[in-house]
């Protein structure tokens, strides 16, 4: 789908499902891994920890590199998380990673509804506990993702250009 791919990442609560909104809204071509890509390995049974539901969660390598070679755009942004990155990370030109401080991740969680992921109290202390202990991305270009939203997209449209800011 793009000339040039963009990944763009971050912990449940980070900021994908808005910056990815906020690209399409801007006319970018976009990817919404976790809603058009995602896929469980194996369904969820009831006694799977949230380790088990999480490293579950994959994007089929065949279809997006299938999507990046699509040279119909001119680049194309893939925002959402997948345990399986590393298999694919060599079609993307760029990996975003959205940051957030523990506060404001906690607080974007209990706005969730309970039927999304982290908006169950379990779930969301999982969440904070994942933060604390290390990033559970792919390595890339840290995105201060506590900024207003049109400022996190401002500065990921800048670096896709290859703009210095």
């Amino acid at each position: 789908m793009g000339v040039r791919n963009y990944l763009v990442e971050g912990l449940s609560g980070s900021g994908k499902t808005s910056v990815a909104r906020e690209l399409r809204r801007r006319g970018e071509q976009v990817v919404d891994g976790d809603t058009e890509l995602a896929v469980r390995l194996h369904p969820v049974a009831p006694d799977d920890t949230f380790e088990e539901e999480h490293a579950n969660w994959v994007w089929p390598e065949e279809r997006v590199r299938a999507i990046a070679a699509d040279r119909s755009h001119a680049r194309t942004f893939f925002c959402g998380g997948s345990r399986n990155s590393a298999s694919f990370l060599d079609v993307f030109d760029a990996v975003f990673v959205l940051e957030v401080d523990e506060a404001t991740l906690r607080r974007r969680l209990e706005l969730r509804p309970e039927d999304e992921f982290g908006g169950r109290p379990a779930e969301r202390e999982w969440v904070l506990a994942l933060h604390r202990s290390g990033p559970d991305t792919p390595p890339g270009v840290a995105i201060d993702s506590t900024a207003p939203l049109s400022e996190v997209v401002d500065r990921i449209l800048v670096l896709a250009s290859g703009e210095q800011r």
